[in-house]
């Protein structure tokens, strides 16, 4: 039952992580990727502050150098997705992070020495088609391989960076989570995030990398409350807490969820078109799940 309910808060978690694509979008017409960042993480590591003082007594070395890790793919993942964000569509953008199926199981293995189970092999394949199918906004298979073959460029290879820092990320919070206080984790790598996010605006900008950019709007400031309460602190609280309940191989075929919320989300309230194979995608993503749920039971069930 408490696999079920983690499951469930999971869900919930891809759920708010659904509305923060377009949100971010809209919002880098007015600030810099990094700089967003930076402000994004900074104003939630300020909420959480009361929570790590509680902690701060009982903190082991041990513990502030996982956390400190785990915080620097946790900056790795969102920064390279933002940046990515910017320079390619939201379609390709959603196709390559949602590739991150892919490496966690490698990732599991080497971390771990954990091999999938026959279930979550059947069920990645069919998240990866979901996937490719949901990423499309033609009606024909012609349509999906040409969106996503066409002028691969510097967004979608930071995209592709992304998935491979979430699913290294996702294995080792697996691995720590079942040692360290959740609250600790989840205030580090928050912090970290912030500050790894000052040093590389600066840096970048220094350098001529990237110009800092920032005009003030209403717009902009719903992005950071919405992206920083809910998508940062509330998020990272669940997800940290309850993901050491299942596999990370799984947790990656529930947050694949997330471009199948944003689609919702998106057709509901700007108007944007779900086409046929993106129905289709979204059943399979869904089935995914399903045979990841009920594939062993059924052998087990049956020896």
């Amino acid at each position: 039952m408490k696999k079920y309910s983690a499951e469930s808060i999971l869900i919930f978690v891809t759920l708010i992580w659904g509305a923060t694509f377009a949100i971010i979008k809209l919002a880098l017409v007015n600030v810099s990727p990094l700089v967003f960042i930076t402000i994004r993480f900074s104003f939630a590591t300020i909420l959480l502050l009361p929570f790590f003082f509680k902690k701060a007594k009982n903190i082991s070395r041990i513990a502030v150098l996982s956390g400190l890790l785990l915080g620097v793919m946790y900056f790795l993942g969102f920064s390279t997705q933002t940046i990515g964000l910017k320079y390619t569509t939201a379609t390709k953008s959603g196709f390559i992070t949602g590739t991150f199926i892919l490496f966690t199981p490698i990732f599991q293995y080497l971390f771990e020495k954990k091999v999938p189970g026959k279930g979550n092999l059947i069920g990645i394949s069919f998240v990866l088609t979901g996937l490719i199918m949901l990423s499309s906004q033609g009606n024909s298979i012609l349509d999906i391989f040409t969106e996503i073959g066409s002028g691969f460029n510097i967004g979608d290879f930071f995209t592709l960076l992304c998935a491979v820092f979430y699913a290294m990320y996702l294995v080792y919070l697996d691995i720590i989570s079942k040692k360290y206080d959740y609250m600790l984790l989840v205030f580090l790598q928050i912090s970290v995030t912030a500050v790894l996010g000052i040093i590389a605006a600066i840096t970048l900008h220094l350098t001529g990398l990237e110009n800092i950019k920032f005009i003030f709007g209403g717009n902009l400031v719903f992005a950071f409350l919405y992206t920083s309460i809910l998508a940062t602190v509330l998020a990272t609280t669940l997800q940290t807490k309850y993901q050491k309940v299942i596999t990370p191989t799984k947790a990656g075929i529930i947050f694949s969820f997330e471009p199948i919320f944003s689609a919702v989300i998106a057709y509901y309230f700007i108007n944007e078109k779900v086409s046929r194979f993106s129905l289709i995608g979204g059943i399979l993503i869904f089935t995914g799940l399903l045979v990841t749920e009920l594939f062993d039971k059924l052998i087990k069930n049956n020896e």
